[in-house]
């Protein structure tokens, strides 16, 4: 018998959680694999539909999972993760514009050259493990630490960040990953601006 609830509990890093269903009754494991024909990630308060199975130790497993529908169609989420509509931020402009800034200024003599091949190669690795995080997401595989995605960004990766943010949809909306995420870029800024004004040498 086919049953709804809505996520009571999800630990998006590692693609599990627990669905509590309406009515009440007892709440379930389910696993981000379970969910058939996902376009997104799953997030804590969805309203999912499922069938209910014993594992072998007998503990309630959802499968056969599916984001509920409403009346207009729309796939039922809480307020929190419904209102977060469309990312406004230019991302990709802002990485497009300070990328070529960087190479603008190495080209004319502004700062050394190795900083914007720093930032060129660092923001291409960047952009990667954010690919490669989101495959992982997607396919149920073992995720990138967010902690690693944000070293990345504060060495300087932070452009290829935005860019993987702005076209993979991924690591766009989470408020907590980006507040830290955009504190890694003041810091980073502010160690170039240092370095530009000669930092480097002085210290040196």
């Amino acid at each position: 018998m086919r049953q709804q609830g809505r996520l009571s509990e999800w630990n998006d890093a590692r693609g599990f959680g627990f669905v509590q269903p309406h009515g009440g009754g007892k709440r379930c494991f389910v696993h981000i694999g379970a969910f058939a024909g996902r376009d997104r990630r799953p997030a804590l308060g969805d309203v999912i539909t499922y069938e209910v199975q014993r594992d072998g130790k007998g503990r309630l497993n959802a499968t056969q999972v599916r984001f509920a529908l409403q009346g207009n169609g729309r796939r039922a989420t809480t307020a929190t993760a419904g209102s977060a509509g469309r990312d406004w931020l230019p991302r990709r402009a802002i990485a497009v514009l300070f990328l070529a800034g960087v190479a603008a200024a190495a080209w004319l003599g502004r700062c050394p050259p190795w900083i914007a091949a720093a930032y060129a190669g660092l923001s291409a690795l960047t952009f990667l493990f954010y690919w490669h995080d989101k495959s992982a997401a997607r396919h149920g595989r073992r995720r990138t630490p967010e902690s690693t995605l944000q070293v990345m960004a504060l060495l300087g990766g932070w452009p290829g960040a935005l860019l993987a943010q702005g076209m993979l949809r991924h690591k766009n909306r989470k408020a907590s990953f980006q507040t830290t995420f955009w504190g890694a870029v003041v810091i980073n800024l502010v160690a170039l601006a240092w370095i530009a004004g000669g930092g480097w040498s002085t210290a040196g």
